[in-house]
């Protein structure tokens, strides 16, 4: 815990003493104050705090346990001046010693004061419990020491009534006692380091005429509301939900929310400085009046939030430093500014960074996040011989290449009506079972496999026809832009020089973590950069992604945006532990939340975009194969269900075959299994003889094995002309 003053109270000092200091303490924002003293100066401080109106609502006490330990002895008018204070002091168990104990107490206070009813309470407070269990555990070590210890040698003097001389026991008896353990009336007595240990505490309320505990703290179990909870309880708690229900001052329930706005009347001090981006944060002094005049985004953005606070707020603006001084002050001064408290919050264009929130709290950023760079864009070169090949990737051309051929020769398997044997398959077969994989043709495709091919096929070449002319046409169509650099790297192997936002933390991230040379990197403001790009004196500017998005509504047909890394973006800063922050915060999520944020970006930034910026690209955008693998997948997968099925279709059909009849042996074109010599007929017609003989002119291909000239017929009349003749010999031939 933070505290950020310390009101200091001296121990003699007057009521009017006391009310100056509690009238200092309104003049400030906090509105929780911890009371850490003796009781006696705590109750006369609660009775003047009640006198000058801070024991109201809104206001929160706490006391520690020197004040808290002793609440139960101050008197009604004290208790009634601390209603709604809250206290933390030593839990005491209630036992049947501590009670008989009480119980004497009570006795021997009466019998030792006159008129016991002018006193506060007779109950023994926390300091005599534990006056008394010290004085029973250094008797307890004596006796574990076995020793006797006299008077002899103490012989006090008026300078020194408490003199006690250095025994040699004394060490001894050190060690002894710190061994000791016991339950005593103040509840376990046990030194740790010289300490006692505590194990519980318990929380009051001053309520009513009295006090009530409103829940119970340890060390291991934290906050809960009965303490046997807490033992068995295995979980750290911290939240108020685990206590009693509080009565706040002013017999308030609801929670306070800490602090106000000072009772002085001073406004809120909003530091500000003339940023290098117009846009962003700009100031001005009124020469008449001498009044800070500021605008800008940021500003407005500001304005925005503290209208939206639940409560009012009154702020004036205070320029850091002078506006001639601009170029030289930076937000880390500003930021520093208000770290010593010169102001209660500084805004503008500042981003949110580790070292920064060292000394300084911020808001939510409201602005996005990020660093980049700008770069000139180029033409691509889309206009050159082989662009016919760039719709589609290498790995797409060549990939639909072999399931092209898969398909094919799929289908020529499928189709053996038209080829005999494999002696008869020619390339022109080869190419014209290709086209029909290509062009997916079916009028020539007879068998099923075939067709289930062709049409897969037809579907893929369907789709990619389509999307390859649509890309083509795009390429050949649309202009496409590049950037000139892809990478902050390559600028640093090059050598080139990398520009970036004049007074921007950007140039300590190029130095440090990029390592750029402090040669090769300019500063510029934003009206150069168009400039300083154009003539080439730098490759790139680096700067944070609101101020380029706001350079590119202006140049957006010749730069682009390459983003590098990430930041938290633009907020405002405040003191370590401000209240206002939380509320800002909330303010500033329900203004980037809704229209309101769009509203003060055309305003400020403008609504201008960038017409090209879906066409510049960095990479190709041919088409690939994770775009069609489906097609192919499916495609493939036919080919090889058809070219799994030829084999079990040809053993069905031999099958068939053996099943039926064998064929006549005066079939068309039979011939017999003799040796006789064949002399071919000059007549296309004629039948061959195997004896030699000239055969009859009107025979078509019949055989003769007895050597003889055959007559016409074997009935003697001649054949027709129209007419097969195979005449077979009923005796074999003589050799």
């Amino acid at each position: 815990m933070r505290v950020p003053y310390r009101s200091l109270i001296n121990i003699s000092s007057t009521n009017d003493q006391i009310q100056e200091e509690l009238y200092k303490l309104q003049t400030m924002q906090t509105r929780v104050f911890i009371v850490h003293m003796s009781s006696p100066m705590g109750s006369t401080l609660f009775l003047n705090a009640k006198e000058v109106g801070m024991m109201s609502e809104g206001y929160v006490w706490i006391m520690t346990s020197g004040v808290a330990d002793m609440v139960d002895s101050f008197s009604p008018r004290v208790i009634r001046a601390m209603k709604g204070a809250l206290g933390v002091r030593l839990h005491l168990p209630r036992t049947d010693e501590l009670d008989d104990f009480t119980t004497r107490w009570k006795k021997r206070f009466h019998e030792d004061n006159d008129n016991p009813k002018e006193l506060v309470s007779s109950e023994p407070s926390i300091y005599a419990l534990w006056a008394y269990d010290t004085i029973y555990a250094l008797a307890m070590a004596v006796e574990n020491l076995g020793v006797e210890i006299t008077q002899s040698g103490y012989d006090p003097t008026p300078s020194q009534p408490l003199y006690l001389p250095v025994r040699s026991m004394g060490p001894q008896l050190l060690r002894a006692l710190l061994n000791i353990k016991f339950q005593g009336l103040a509840g376990n007595f046990e030194l740790k380091g010289g300490q006692l240990h505590h194990t519980a505490f318990e929380i009051i309320n001053v309520v009513g005429k009295g006090i009530r505990e409103v829940g119970y703290w340890t060390e291991d179990q934290g906050l809960s509301k009965q303490l046997e909870h807490v033992r068995n309880s295995k979980m750290h708690s911290t939240l108020q939900q685990n206590l009693n229900p509080i009565i706040w001052p002013g017999e308030s329930t609801t929670v306070p929310k800490g602090w106000e706005m000072p009772v002085s009347g001073r406004k809120l001090r909003v530091g500000v400085i003339k940023g290098s981006y117009a846009e962003f944060m700009n100031v001005e002094v009124d020469p008449a009046t001498n009044a800070i005049i500021p605008s800008g985004y940021a500003v407005e953005v500001f304005h925005q939030s503290i209208n939206r606070l639940p409560f009012g707020l009154q702020y004036e603006y205070q320029l850091f430093g002078d506006i001639s001084q601009a170029d030289s002050l930076t937000y880390d001064d500003l930021v520093y500014q208000v770290h010593l408290e010169n102001y209660d919050v500084a805004i503008g264009d500042i981003t949110i960074r580790y070292n920064r929130t060292l000394y300084a709290d911020f808001s939510v950023p409201y602005t996005e996040s990020g660093v980049a760079m700008i770069v000139p864009v180029k033409q691509a070169a889309n206009k050159n011989a082989l662009i016919i090949s760039q719709p589609l990737t290498k790995s797409l051309w060549i990939t639909s290449c072999i399931v092209a051929i898969l398909a094919g020769f799929a289908q020529l398997l499928g189709e053996p009506s038209l080829w005999k044997t494999p002696e008869s398959l020619k390339f022109d077969d080869i190419l014209t079972f290709l086209q029909l994989s290509m062009l997916s043709y079916q009028e020539k495709l007879e068998s099923i496999p075939s067709k289930m091919i062709s049409i897969a096929m037809f579907f893929l070449l369907l789709v990619l026809k389509s999307c390859y002319t649509a890309n083509l046409f795009s390429m050949l169509t649309v202009q496409h832009l590049q950037p000139t650099v892809t990478d902050l790297h390559d600028l640093i192997l090059n050598g080139e020089n990398v520009g970036y936002g004049k007074g921007s933390f950007v140039e300590g991230l190029l130095l440090q973590q990029l390592n750029f040379q402090k040669s090769k990197i300019k500063g510029y403001n934003v009206e150069h950069w168009h400039e300083a790009l154009e003539n080439r004196s730098v490759a790139a500017i680096v700067d944070e992604v609101p101020y380029i998005k706001s350079f590119l509504t202006k140049h957006c047909n010749s730069y682009t945006m390459i983003p590098l890394y990430m930041t938290a973006g633009f907020g405002y800063a405040f003191p370590k532990d401000s209240p206002l922050v939380p509320y800002i915060s909330r303010a500033i999520l329900n203004i980037t939340g809704g229209d309101d944020i769009i509203r003060i970006e055309k305003a400020y930034i403008g609504d201008k975009t960038c017409p090209n910026s879906r066409d510049i690209i960095g990479e190709s955008n041919s088409l690939g194969l994770d775009s069609f693998w489906v097609l192919f997948l499916v495609a493939g997968a036919f080919c090889i269900v058809s070219l799994l099925y030829i084999p079990i279709q040809k053993k069905l059909t031999n099958g068939t075959k053996k099943d039926g009849s064998e064929p006549d042996a005066n079939q068309k074109g039979s011939n017999n299994n003799n040796n006789d010599v064949k002399k071919p007929d000059s007549n296309p017609e004629g039948s061959n003889n195997n004896d030699g003989s000239e055969p009859n002119a009107n025979q078509e291909g019949s055989n003769t094995n007895d050597g003889n000239v055959p007559s016409n017929n074997n009935a003697g009349n001649k054949p027709s002309a129209n007419k097969e003749a195979i005449e077979t010999s009923s005796q074999p031939s003589l050799i």
